[in-house]
This record gives structure tokens, sequence and C-alpha cells, in this order.
């Protein structure tokens, strides 16, 4: 089969198209006939040598898949035949790849194949993550990070959907604050322009924020503590800026916060 297989780090030009045998699926898994295959940010730092697959899985990059069933698991989950889409631990950007029936679902209704391609990767990390494990409920205000990527818009449209009171994102330049807007934000802040913090505390009259979810870390880790409200949660799923290089615990001990580094494992 033909799969996308990366010549070292680096941009585009380390892409290439090669032959490569068929995945052959374990008793617990599908093969899957690949349609589509979601593209997300860790097959973006998997190409740039920011990020190894785990041991023992394989090197072509795709987390996300939506096909149809070639050869089901031994238990029949799935027929074959049947359109799927499924969260896989690499190998999507092949014409055929393995997923475990556990994390493999039908089609949802009103989704395309295609749509289906590019869909579970951010709504389960963001469900997982923020409502499932911090527990995020109507009512309660959220600051998410990282506010134009596929986790903060996803985030943005779940916390709308499920009735928070205020929506702050973090973003990069005006097309982006125009865009997360209309998806659901009600205050989409510059981050190059204005501190987060002083905005979010401008529009919550002090108190700061339920929920902060963020995948940045770095320089933002200490800041979190500070817009997160009394007994806030900080939902920590990512760090893209790296480590942070000081932090204060005591802001967050003092507010009765409670910080919560997730990972969701498939």
């Amino acid at each position: 089969m033909k799969a996308i297989h990366f010549n070292g780090a680096g941009g585009a030009e380390v892409i290439a198209l090669v032959e490569v045998p068929i995945p052959t699926p374990q008793h617990d898994e599908l093969l899957i006939k690949v349609h589509t295959a979601g593209i997300n940010g860790p097959d973006v730092m998997q190409r740039k040598g920011l990020y190894a697959p785990p041991k023992g899985v394989t090197e072509i990059p795709g987390l996300e898949v939506s096909g149809t069933v070639v050869q089901s698991d031994s238990a029949g989950t799935f027929a074959v035949g049947q359109e799927v889409c499924a969260l896989i631990q690499g190998g999507g950007y092949a014409e055929y790849a393995v997923a475990k029936a556990e994390n493999t679902v039908p089609i949802p209704t009103g989704l395309s194949l295609t749509e289906a391609g590019g869909f579970l990767e951010t709504f389960m990390t963001v469900w997982a993550h923020l409502f499932q494990f911090a527990g995020f409920t109507e009512g309660k205000s959220i600051l998410i990070h990282g506010g134009a990527s596929g986790i903060g818009t996803t985030a943005t449209m779940l916390a709308k959907a499920f009735g928070a009171s205020q929506i702050f994102t973090t973003v990069s330049n005006k097309e982006n604050q125009i865009r997360s807007i209309e998806l659901g934000a009600d205050i989409a802040i510059n981050y190059r322009e204005e501190d987060f913090v002083q905005v979010v505390k401008q529009h919550t009259e002090g108190r700061g924020v339920d929920y902060v979810l963020d995948l940045i870390a770095g320089t933002y880790v200490q800041r979190n503590y500070d817009v997160a409200a009394m007994y806030g949660t900080i939902v920590q799923i990512g760090v893209m800026q790296g480590k942070a290089p000081e932090v204060d615990l005591f802001p967050m001990l003092d507010k009765g916060g409670h910080f919560g580094k997730f990972v969701l494992n498939i």
C-alpha cells in the first residue's frame, strides 16, 4: 500500500510517498481502508522532529481516520463494508490502517465520511479532559488558550453548546479574533497586543475564570494561576511553549484551585 513517510525532520521537503506492507490487525483490531486521515498538531510536530511515536507504534503519521472496514475484530464488532471513524496511535496517512475496536465508532449522523476523518481527535480530547475529567458544566466561565488551534476551536464550540457563562480565547491576530468570536467566544484576546490576565480580570470584575484550558505551558503556567478564579480549575493538555521557567504555587493554593495534567491514551 502507499503511505506517507518523513525522511528526517524538516518542512514539506521531508514528506515522501512510499510503498509499505498492509498492516495486520490483532484480534481486537479492525483493518480499515482509509478514506480520510485527519491532520493534527502532533503530526506536524512529528514531521519537525519534535514528537516521536510511542515505542512499538508505526512511524507513519496520522492519529485519526475514516473509512470502510475491510477486516473486523475477532468479536465482529463492526461489519465488513461498514463505514467508521477511529482514533489510532499512528498510521493514518496510508491506504489502510488498523484501529482498536474500542476506539472505533460508526460515522456520526449528519457527518460525511470526509468530515468524520477530522472529528474524533479534537472532540474526544476536549470532551475527555474538560468535561469528563475536569467536570466543566453549564454556567461556568472559561479561558481557552490556543483559540485558533484544533483543540481551541473545538473547546470553544463545545463550551458554547453546553452553556458556558463567558468564553475567553487567546489568539495571535485580528483574523483569528473574528473567527473565534464566530465560533462562540465572547472575548478573543490577541496575546501579541494584550495581557490576557488583565483582559479577563477586566471583564469578570476582577474575579477571573472558573476554568483555564491550556496547551501552551511555558510562561503561561504562572499567569494561569493569576487568571483563575477562587476554586478554579486549570486543565493542562499541552506544552507547546515548553517548561515553565519558574512557578510560584502559592497563588493557586491560596485560591483552593485544582490543577490537572491529563493525557488521552488510545
